[in-house]
């Protein structure tokens, strides 16, 4: 049995790619693998009958009863590119068959890193997105200084050159938002979904504003508090534990929104632009940055909007009710809004580079990851971050930023969108090391 059902699961996959698959000893596949997927115990074939997509594929992974020994980054990269991403009916049926009726009649629970906030009707209120949320972000601000590193940021880097260091490269980013931005000294800036602070501490540091930063995760405020006290920056930088619909009257000059809107639902998207814009001053700046899907015929078959499915395994385990959209729609938006969106850069294969270096720190400290967040926990992360790298180095996944501005529509100021003719904020290295750090 162990042969025929290691030779079944490695039939799902490309016949040329160099995986193996193992199932009690018995091994399917060529004899000198890059990857090998090693079934650990019957959990893990449970799992993959029960739903032979991703979703059982991570249960068996995250639970260690599936293991992949070699290159996962190639493994994932085998998935997404090979065309019987998932077995056929008759082969399904083949396979439970072998299996008896132990999968069905007593199938093994899901991990309990897996969580399960409700159906789509309850979607994005401010409680379930603050549960969604903590899931996420509050798995300890040890643990995300494992894998983020000394700048704390949890978005897509920009790299000037690929041996760039991670630190360097996120810097890099912070410095190329402000000055898409054009913060100068004495103006307010707002940071939506601030995580830890880093944008609002490298804008106060560098460019002398006065900012305020809101999350609604308490672990993160917590730790931008303190880190902002310990800088000295306390009367220069606010943090607030609220939601994007909470922040009240109030005026910016500039508005980030990194990594945010993903969580605020494709239903909210006019609302979210349409609450910023209201916060802006006329003429004020607002700079999206955003995770997307990306153009139909990179997108695995049939999938329109993988973070929202449920049930894929970053909806499962990773960001909860999160939702991405293509970046055509998202300016569409914007601009309905009456945002003015002015200027459009894909960081794409940043993210992919970005996404490989927190593995790397992942990996780098493992044993105290586990330590920290339990096996399991670091086990998603890895997963995901290895896939998301794969994603965005082939496509299925972008990210984009989006500059667009408050222009106003009447008044004397009608059409005056206070911008030069051609773009400022690259004109000189992102990176002057001695002016910047992290």
């Amino acid at each position: 049995m162990s042969r025929s059902v290691a030779a079944l699961i490695r039939s799902a996959f490309d016949p040329d790619a160099a995986l193996q698959v193992e199932v009690r000893g018995v091994c399917a596949g060529p004899p000198d693998p890059v990857v090998r997927l090693v079934v650990r115990d019957d959990d893990a074939l449970a799992h993959l009958a029960r739903h032979p997509g991703e979703l059982g594929f991570a249960r068996a992974y995250v639970s260690g009863a599936l293991d992949v020994q070699g290159d996962l980054f190639e493994l994932l990269r085998i998935r997404a590119t090979g065309e019987a991403v998932q077995l056929p009916l008759t082969e399904r049926l083949r396979f439970a068959a072998r299996l008896g009726t132990r999968p069905w009649l007593a199938p093994p629970p899901a991990p309990a890193e897996e969580v399960n906030l409700g159906g789509v009707r309850g979607r994005h209120r401010i409680g379930r997105d603050r549960r969604a949320i903590s899931h996420h972000y509050d798995v300890g601000n040890e643990f995300y200084e494992l894998l983020l590193g000394p700048t704390m940021v949890y978005s897509c880097a920009v790299f000037e050159h690929p041996a760039d260091s991670l630190e360097v490269a996120q810097t890099n980013k912070l410095e190329l938002i402000c000055r898409k931005l054009a913060l100068e000294p004495g103006m307010r800036l707002l940071d939506v979904g601030c995580g830890w602070g880093s944008l609002v501490r490298h804008a106060a540091l560098h460019h002398g504003v006065h900012a305020v930063g809101i999350t609604i995760s308490a672990e993160q405020a917590a730790y931008a508090r303190a880190r902002m006290a310990a800088d000295g920056l306390a009367d220069r930088v606010e943090i607030r534990l609220c939601d994007y619909r909470e922040v009240g009257r109030d005026h910016f000059d500039a508005i980030s929104s990194v990594g945010m809107s993903e969580h605020v639902g494709r239903a909210n998207l006019d609302t979210y632009f349409d609450i910023l814009r209201g916060l802006l001053v006329p003429q004020g700046r607002l700079l999206n940055h955003q995770i997307g899907i990306g153009p139909e015929k990179s997108r695995p078959r049939g999938a329109r909007n993988a973070a929202a499915a449920r049930g894929s395994f970053v909806n499962h385990y990773v960001f909860p009710d999160g939702e991405l959209q293509d970046v055509g729609e998202l300016v569409a938006v914007m601009q309905g809004t009456d945002l003015e969106v002015r200027h459009v850069e894909s960081l794409r294969e940043h993210y992919a580079i970005t996404c490989r270096r927190w593995v790397e720190n992942l990996e780098s400290s493992w044993h105290e990851a586990v330590h920290i967040a339990g096996e399991g926990r670091a086990r998603v992360w890895r997963l995901y971050l290895a896939g998301a790298s794969v994603n965005f180095e082939l496509g299925p996944t972008q990210v984009h930023q989006v500059l667009a501005v408050n222009t106003p529509t009447s008044g004397a100021l009608r059409g005056r969108a206070r911008l030069p003719l051609r773009p400022a904020f690259e004109r000189v290295p992102l990176t002057r090391r001695d002016r910047l750090s992290a």
